[in-house]
């Protein structure tokens, strides 16, 4: 495998860095303005992580594509991290969600497009049981107390380096003792993490039994595949062997697809026959309307009805005053009805399929230690050789200067990837052209990079 050359890798940077400056002249007056009025200068401190001297602010979007205050086109694959997955405001989408808005955004009282997205998400998921709420976050927040409130246990297992979004519990790793603690950066932590959490990796069947033997696990927190440290993939068996734990020890079992939606209309569980007590999923749902859902299998449904003080539904921390509002709803029925629909899926993953073989075209013509994985319509490349097992293993396999090269050497040339890990998703509107292109730029950015 060909070693990179650093000196030539942060002269090729700072190259890049002076092309971004020159191409959002815009932008960097918006993002000095922001400060006077924004903390950090932008709406969500995160945004401040994308490589470049500030974000490229927005003008427009549409379908896999938008446009800077710079008059800059893009493709993009980074679509919202998954919020904009079903494109950018696709038009049948627009009309649901103007026309719901105009005849009431939110009312604390149902409408018939709940029922609809209940039984459709029954058919791709396989749970009959659903509400929802505005993030998959608070959607796993929702499911951690029902599983607390219904085992009568306090532990909460998952795996190490997952996302579960700003859920408390997840934000913990094990350092070289194999101890529980805090993930690096986790701000204002109510409780010490070992209190709540046990974390195992994954792919680690004995340690997923080690923690699961002392009987106080409510619940096992999992994504069907780690995706926001590089996707890892589970190995053969690895989930037929966690739904067998779990069962053994009375710990129910909650598949987060929210990243892993990619993998088919049913996300991984769906795909690869899981049988979780709970699914959550969010981002995606609504089009990019705030949405989000929680389902409950037949049986964990039941306990929840006999463990429920229907008197103080308002009060039991599990809600919200806008979650599953009338506008939320609407959105959700067009995008699932008829936008991110089983034909969707089939053509997005055939993108995705694609993008990785022009991918790996590149690492193994020019001999890099990299490699490219993909999840359906998901794919992301990872600087080490080999495919990861855990999400230590692909921790170790972050490279912090090739990494944001690569994501603003593309920017420089139009196309959007997500950014700190650079994954890229297709949507219903993404062409065989667009994947095309990011071929050809990720050609280009090797060749130089090696000197070629």
């Amino acid at each position: 495998m060909r070693t990179i050359d650093r000196s030539r890798l942060h002269e090729l940077m700072e190259r890049e860095r002076a092309t971004f400056r020159e191409r959002h002249p815009r932008s960097a007056e918006l993002a000095e303005d922001a400060k006077s009025s924004l903390l950090f200068g932008v709406p969500m401190n995160w945004m401040t992580r994308w490589p470049g001297d500030y974000p490229v602010f927005v003008e427009r979007a549409e379908g896999a594509r938008f446009w800077d205050v710079d008059g800059n086109e893009f493709v993009d694959f980074c679509l919202g991290d998954t919020g904009g997955m079903a494109g950018h405001s696709p038009k049948v989408a627009v009309d649901a969600i103007a026309s719901q808005a105009a005849n009431g955004i939110t009312l604390m009282l149902p409408t018939e497009d709940a029922a609809w997205v209940g039984r459709e998400l029954g058919r791709r998921f396989g749970l009959p049981y659903w509400n929802f709420t505005l993030t998959a976050t608070d959607a796993n927040r929702f499911a951690i107390r029902w599983a607390r409130q219904v085992t009568g246990r306090s532990k909460v297992v998952v795996h190490n380096w997952c996302y579960h979004g700003s859920v408390d519990e997840s934000f913990a790793t094990l350092d070289d003792a194999g101890n529980v603690v805090a993930r690096e950066g986790n701000i204002g932590m109510p409780v010490p993490l070992d209190e709540t959490t046990r974390v195992v990796e994954f792919n680690d069947l004995d340690g997923l039994e080690s923690a699961l033997a002392n009987g106080d696990v409510a619940v096992c927190m999992f994504e069907p595949a780690l995706t926001n440290i590089g996707i890892v993939l589970p190995e053969s068996g690895y989930h037929e062997a966690v739904r067998e734990l779990c069962t053994r020890y009375g710990t129910l079992l909650l598949i987060d697809e929210t990243h892993t939606i990619s993998a088919g209309p049913g996300g991984c569980t769906k795909a690869w026959g899981l049988q979780p007590d709970i699914i959550t999923i969010g981002k995606t749902l609504g089009a990019g309307i705030p949405s989000a859902a929680y389902g409950f299998s037949e049986e964990l449904s039941e306990r929840i009805y006999e463990h429920t003080d229907w008197k103080n539904a308002d009060v039991g921390g599990v809600g919200g005053t806008l979650a599953g509002n009338a506008l939320s709803l609407a959105a959700m029925r067009v995008t699932l009805g008829e936008v991110m629909t089983d034909e969707a899926f089939e053509r997005m993953i055939g993108l995705g399929e694609r993008f990785e073989d022009g991918v790996r075209g590149v690492i193994e013509s020019r001999e890099l230690p990299w490699h490219v994985v993909r999840l359906g319509c998901r794919v992301e490349y990872l600087f080490r050789d080999e495919r990861a097992r855990t999400g230590s293993e692909a921790a170790a396999g972050q490279d912090e200067e090739v990494d944001p090269y690569i994501h603003l050497y593309l920017l420089n040339r139009g196309i959007l990837m997500t950014p700190f890990h650079n994954m890229a998703l297709m949507s219903p509107a993404t062409t065989g052209e667009d994947v095309d292109r990011h071929t050809e730029v990720y050609t280009d950015m090797a060749d130089e990079l090696i000197g070629a």
